[in-house]
């Protein structure tokens, strides 16, 4: 059993920054590849990005590339977010996961991972 934690969220204005923080429980912590997905008010969970096992290969939302970056400290058990350039439509509960998949997979669908963080709230006023 994997437990995911989740922080960094917050309030911030458009075209602010945040830094979002998934800590993980287990020790083989690299052996998981890692995601992040989001879900708004009123509507479906979505993609946001995930990252291989060794933290070689990202990928992204269309809606997000270019201003999110995913990346992982397997040495300290942690995926993170870096979101810039924020927009109102950025509002949502994020949610980091893993799963255990194998070297060089990344994930793009809920399919793909096994476990789920609680949630973070990211809230992005206009």
């Amino acid at each position: 059993q994997v437990q995911l934690v989740e922080s960094g969220g917050g309030l911030v204005q458009t075209g602010g920054s945040l830094r979002l923080s998934c800590a993980a429980s287990q020790r083989i912590f690299s052996t998981y590849v890692m995601g992040w997905f989001r879900q708004a008010p009123g509507k479906e969970r979505e993609f946001v990005a995930a990252v291989t096992r060794s933290g070689g290969i990202t990928d992204y939302a269309h809606s997000v590339k270019g201003r999110f970056v995913i990346s992982r400290d397997n040495a300290k058990n942690t995926v993170y977010l870096q979101m810039n350039s924020l927009k109102p439509e950025d509002t949502a509960v994020y949610y980091c996961a893993a799963g255990a998949r194998g070297p060089g997979v990344i994930a793009l669908t809920e399919a793909g991972y096994d476990y789920w963080g609680q949630g973070t709230q990211v809230t992005v006023s206009s």
